[in-house]
């Protein structure tokens, strides 16, 4: 599945248990949480890449210019690194497109 709109529908809860095990110890997904190793992530649909205020970018994510949606998401998922090099992200990726959308759809949720 090369896109989102070939993808499964996304489950919210199975999201957050991916986002728990996989993304907590290095993002927030709330509103007005802080950074840690990575950006808050809250208000991230419709942020350009390498654009919230007060997290130390990579020159990649700041150039790259993406602006993130469940599409561009998705893609970066797989494989965050090819996606963005050069990205400080130290993520290899979600390989299975389920599990993708299911945290795409928790992240649209939770970072609303």
């Amino acid at each position: 599945m090369a896109t989102f709109g070939e993808a499964p529908a996304g489950d919210v809860a199975v999201g957050e248990k991916i986002f728990k095990t996989k993304c907590a110890q290095c993002h927030v997904a709330e509103k007005g949480g802080g950074h840690k190793q990575g950006p808050n992530l809250g208000g991230l649909f419709g942020r350009v890449s390498g654009t919230a205020a007060g997290f130390a970018y990579s020159k990649a994510n700041k150039e790259a210019a993406v602006t993130w949606g469940e599409d561009t998401l998705y893609e970066y998922l797989l494989n965050p690194k090819k996606y963005m090099p050069g990205t400080k992200m130290v993520f290899a990726g979600l390989k299975k497109p389920a599990e993708r959308a299911d945290l795409i759809a928790y992240l649209k949720q939770a970072t609303a």
